[in-house]
């Protein structure tokens, strides 16, 4: 692909957030041959007052003072900017007022946005939208891009927070999206009943980070396990994870030994599992400390809810795991089906028993190294090239922008 682009990336996951983020891969991925100006999410008042302790809000408020600077620069083709305002609340107002106030939040911040683009000559640009589904409804019309695509990774009509005004405003914004992009076909379904142009492209991983073949240092916190150890990496949210299926795995198989590994909501914090001795809580790692827990795990799993929200979703860990050789259990989804046999698939607790005790005996230098074939090919860059594959007929000239 010769053609450079400029790309405004706008979302709902900032940049210093602590967590592996798809859109942040795909914005050091995209940066390796286009511009980027990723958009860190503006404050609002209810943000501002309840979680003023907070460090990021700190910065924020810093930065609308104009004592740190709004637009930094991550590499030679990467800006981050922070929008110096703070938008009204939204979510609590019935449709009409929601309506109204949500779009002069987007006009606010276009303003600002306009201004950051041309302070760096952006003059031609495409918008790439990870969900922000509000804040930046409006915003093909107020900037007239290139091109308006939409990311979907993730169901949010599931929570209700989300679902209050986007099963409207979502919906509307995908029909008005130049094209959808998704990461699992199941997500792709469902954009495509609003834009036949929906597309799935998959998922990356941060192959630096996760090297099977690299040797680890052990982690202290193992040194004291006697079993076999199980390991879970991310967030312990009863929105995704299944609690109760948890709890009957450990409890029916004292010889192993569960690590979950992640931030704990109140739902897990304030849940049995805490008094059962062959679970171990070790709180959060950042996404360049985790190799070293996986390399040492002997299977790693992912005992999800069943639901909607679960449905569609593409666990970032999956590939991690894959990445480092190690075999893997997990609730047979619907994205699931798309590792085929290399992963162990479980619809109940004594399927999930049965694949864990299957995972240990057959687990052997070739699996290994087919899981790790399979990684290779989950790459950032090829994720970003089928996004190009799909996306570039729908990006327009300034030829036909004028023209239209």
């Amino acid at each position: 692909m010769e053609k450079r682009y400029d790309i405004l990336m706008v979302g709902i996951q900032p940049w210093d957030i602590e967590i592996g983020s798809n859109f942040k891969n795909m914005a050091m991925e995209l940066s390796l041959h286009h511009r980027i100006l990723y958009i860190n999410s503006p404050l609002d008042f209810s943000s501002k007052l309840k979680r003023k302790a907070d460090p990021k809000i700190k910065k924020r408020i810093r930065q609308q003072r104009k004592e740190l600077p709004s637009l930094e620069k991550i590499n030679t083709r990467l800006w981050t900017y922070t929008p110096p305002i703070t938008l009204w609340p939204t979510q609590f107002l019935p449709p009409l007022l929601f309506k109204w106030v949500n779009r002069l939040n987007n006009a606010r911040l276009a303003r600002y946005l306009s201004e950051a683009l041309g302070f760096l000559e952006f003059e031609e640009f495409i918008i790439l939208n990870d969900s922000d589904m509000f804040r930046s409804y409006h915003l093909d019309e107020l900037l007239s891009p290139q091109a308006y695509i939409y990311y979907s990774r993730d169901n949010l009509m599931t929570v209700p927070y989300w679902k209050k005004h986007g099963q409207k405003y979502e919906a509307d914004l995908m029909r008005k999206a130049d094209c959808v992009i998704s990461n699992s076909p199941y997500l792709t379904s469902i954009a495509s009943k609003q834009n036949r142009n929906s597309y799935f492209i998959g998922q990356g991983c941060d192959l630096d980070y996760y090297n099977g073949n690299k040797k680890y240092p052990k982690p202290k916190e193992y040194n004291h396990l006697k079993g076999k150890i199980l390991l879970y990496t991310g967030l312990l949210s009863s929105r995704r994870l299944d609690l109760d299926l948890i709890e009957q795995l450990a409890l029916s198989s004292k010889d192993l030994d569960f690590v979950l590994l992640g931030p704990e909501e109140n739902c897990f914090l304030e849940s049995r599992l805490h008094q059962i001795d062959n679970i171990h809580f070790l709180g959060f790692r950042p996404p360049h400390e985790l190799a070293p827990y996986i390399a040492h795990a002997d299977v790693c799993f992912n005992p999800q809810c069943f639901n909607e929200l679960t449905a569609g979703n593409y666990p970032r860990k999956i590939d991690e795991y894959l990445a480092m050789g190690k075999p893997i259990v997990t609730t047979n989804t619907p994205t699931m089906t798309l590792f085929g046999d290399l992963i162990y698939r479980a619809t109940n607790l004594e399927e999930f028993k049965s694949c864990i005790y299957r995972a240990l005996r057959e687990d052997n230098n070739e699996q290994k190294s087919r899981r790790q074939e399979l990684a290779q090919q989950h790459s950032w860059r090829n994720c970003i090239k089928q996004l190009w594959n799909f996306c570039l007929p729908h990006i327009k000239t300034q030829a036909s922008c004028s023209s239209n």
